[in-house]
């Protein structure tokens, strides 16, 4: 399920969006999977008998059990994601009722991960990031290659703020020229004199009047 994009600002685009790694669900898919086995074992040896029965039906709803587990340990997996935008970081999980964090990349500190060795094998970790605010450090567990998420969070980062600092350049330049200063526009009034534009008394009143507001 991609991440929608009416939850998105104008400018905004999704660099990274993804599941909690495999590895979340592979338990519970072996184990169900092995009980299929079993029971297809069991229904194929033809034994009569009461105790052969009873272990049919145990394995049965065992099967039944584990089916049901799996089922919502799948829902959990599909509706969990972490996303990275260009403007910042989702994690959003939830089948029925849904919660949430986001952060801004502007306010983020530092993005560690942590990888056991199995982990690092199967291209699994954790990823923590520290921001400023109330949330301080968030951790994210079974993250898919969190080395690669983290390098990409530090890239999006750089680039919002070369973003921001461009917009801000941008508004400084296409900003109004200050106004002169009082000295600058008695200077302007004596040229305009100087060229017949006003009269001596027009000059002197207007510098007057610039005067008292020094």
């Amino acid at each position: 399920m991609a991440f929608p994009p009416d939850l998105l600002s104008d400018d905004e685009e999704v660099v990274a969006d993804m599941h909690p790694h495999w590895w979340t669900i592979t338990p519970i898919s072996a184990l169900l999977a092995g009980l299929v086995l079993f029971g297809i074992v069991l229904l194929a040896v033809d034994r009569d008998g009461g105790l052969w029965t009873a272990l049919q039906v145990i394995v049965g709803l065992a099967v039944l059990v584990t089916l049901v587990k799996f089922a919502m340990e799948y829902a959990k997996w599909v509706t969990t994601e972490f996303v990275v935008t260009t403007e910042r970081v989702i994690s959003r999980s939830g089948v029925l009722s849904k919660e949430g964090i986001e952060i801004p990349l502007d306010r983020i500190n530092t993005v560690f991960f942590n990888q056991t060795v199995f982990e690092r094998l199967a291209g699994a970790g954790d990823l923590g990031i520290e921001s400023a605010g109330e949330g301080g450090r968030q951790t994210f567990n079974n993250i898919r290659r969190p080395n690669h998420v983290q390098s990409e969070i530090y890239a999006q980062k750089e680039a919002f703020e070369e973003r921001r600092l461009a917009k801000l350049s941008a508004a400084s330049m296409g900003a109004a020229p200050a106004a002169p200063s009082i000295p600058e526009q008695i200077a302007q009034l004596d040229e305009l004199r100087v060229r017949g534009t006003i009269t001596e008394a027009e000059f002197e009143e207007k510098k007057a009047e610039l005067l008292k507001r020094m």
